[in-house]
């Protein structure tokens, strides 16, 4: 979670009269342009889900920076992220080579490599658990072909051994997770239903009376992730519950209320937010605020995307709210989320995670028209929007210059949530007001740019609304 910034963050300028200016301010004339100001340094988390990063490049495709190819997770980081997310799978390699390899290629055997590819670049590491051979969403939690025959005191015990397993084999390799899901998209349960057709662990429809069991299966899946960091001594991951309501408070208040009457032990609420599946930017607003207001808990995006190309799919196109399916789009709907995530009362909003970063278009492979929204074009090129995004991470920086008449300010996405006051004195803070000059999305950067009074000397400050 990020710490409120400090009251003042002092952009100063002291344009025309400037030495007389800024030296009654005490501010070191030089300091004027092409100075930089940073906030207090806070840990947010601008996060990827890279988890087909290996099996685009078996494919022959490659990721490039200035024109030049480069691996994919130093450009992540070169970028500004901070976080890359993993899904793993139950399946073994056996269904791999019998089955679609995009639909089952993530497994423990391919996701360990690429985990530790991710610690060597620097990079924290989120590992996304499917309880499923293949994909799992709402409507999909198929119970793993080994565990169907378990009931549901087995399954318990599965999902504690289980747990406890794959985290000892990340943190034996040196890819111990920062964070963990227990659970992808998990509105409706986990693991539905075994072999005899019995309730496991689903939750919505005619199961609404099995929260105990739901709450049973997640709480051995944290206590096998324990177990492992005991016997390792490793650091106890993050617990991220994860459901996919992003836009959608009734429900997320339903599963939350009902999920904490268990008395699982997450750390972090977890939301998919696509605005051409869960709608406006002002329900995810509502949804995220109402949520840190109600839980007090910190809340990660855990899974975005937004179209850089007209090619998108054609249902997406009438749900992007303004926002054009362009380069700049994706930007701009980067600097939108940024500030509503940034806004959530008490700091709260801690985290972002743009989901199918990694993406090209393969032949052989359905995509479901997310190779339209990755961090990257047709011929690998990363885009404007990875910066965008890592931006939301960086240190808060202002940048100044001056251009004849006009005075420019620009500053990272981290600073989507902090209003621009001017005054003509440092003191006293009742002095301070809002600058009315329109705030510009340029390039990966909030900028403004303001008149230059020959007569006056001005400062500025961004601080929290």
């Amino acid at each position: 979670m990020r710490k409120k910034f400090a009251s003042l963050v002092p952009a100063v300028a002291a344009v025309g009269g400037l030495m007389n200016g800024m030296k009654k301010a005490g501010v070191l004339a030089g300091l004027l342009l092409g100075a930089v100001f940073a906030a207090p340094a806070a840990q947010f988390v601008a996060g990827a889900d890279f988890s087909d990063l290996s099996f685009f490049e078996s494919r022959g495709k490659v990721y490039r920076a200035g024109g030049q190819v480069q691996d994919g997770l130093a450009i992540l980081k070169n970028s500004g992220l901070n976080c890359v997310r993993l899904r793993i799978w139950t399946g073994s390699t056996a269904l791999v080579q019998t089955n679609s390899a995009y639909n089952y290629t993530n497994n423990l055997d391919y996701t360990l490599p690429l985990a530790v590819r991710v610690k060597n670049a620097g990079l924290l590491f989120c590992l996304d658990f499917h309880y499923s051979d293949t994909w799992t969403d709402p409507g999909h939690q198929a119970t793993p072909s080994a565990w169907l025959s378990l009931n549901f005191a087995q399954m318990v015990q599965q999902m504690r051994t289980y747990n406890s397993n794959t985290i000892a084999a990340f943190a034996a390799a040196g890819a111990m997770p920062d964070y963990v899901q227990i659970g992808n998209e998990i509105s409706q349960g986990m693991l539905f239903t075994n072999a005899a057709g019995a309730n496991i662990g689903k939750v919505s429809g005619s199961y609404n009376t099995s929260w105990s069991q739901l709450g049973q299966l997640m709480n051995a899946a944290i206590q096998g992730i324990r177990d492992a960091t005991n016997v390792t001594g490793a650091t106890m991951p993050k617990i991220i519950v994860h459901i996919d309501r992003g836009g959608d408070w009734p429900t997320t208040q339903w599963f939350f209320e009902n999920l904490n009457a268990q008395g699982v032990a997450y750390d972090i609420i977890g939301e998919s937010y696509y605005p051409f599946f869960q709608g406006s930017p002002t329900n995810l607003s509502l949804c995220l605020s109402n949520a840190a207001i109600e839980f007090g808990k910190p809340i990660f995006v855990v899974e975005t995307a937004f179209p850089y190309t007209n090619t998108c799919p054609t249902a997406w196109k009438s749900q992007l709210f303004g926002f054009p399916p362009t380069t700049d789009g994706q930007v701009s709907f980067i600097a939108a989320l940024a500030q509503i995530v940034e806004s959530v009362p008490n700091r709260l909003g801690a985290g972002v995670f743009y989901w199918g970063a990694e993406y090209q278009a393969t032949s052989g492979v359905s995509e479901a028209g997310f190779n339209t929204s990755s961090f990257f074009d047709a011929n690998g090129n990363v885009l404007p929007v990875a910066a965008a995004l890592g931006g939301m991470a960086a240190p808060l920086v202002i940048g100044t210059s001056l251009n004849g008449a006009n005075f420019q300010m620009q500053w990272q996405f981290s600073g989507a949530a902090l209003k621009l006051m001017t005054s003509t004195a440092l003191a006293p803070l009742t002095a301070w007001s809002s600058v009315p000059d329109p705030i510009q999305v340029t390039g990966a950067v909030f900028t403004v740019t303001l008149p230059v009074d020959p007569s006056q000397s001005r400062f500025y400050r961004l601080q929290s609304n």
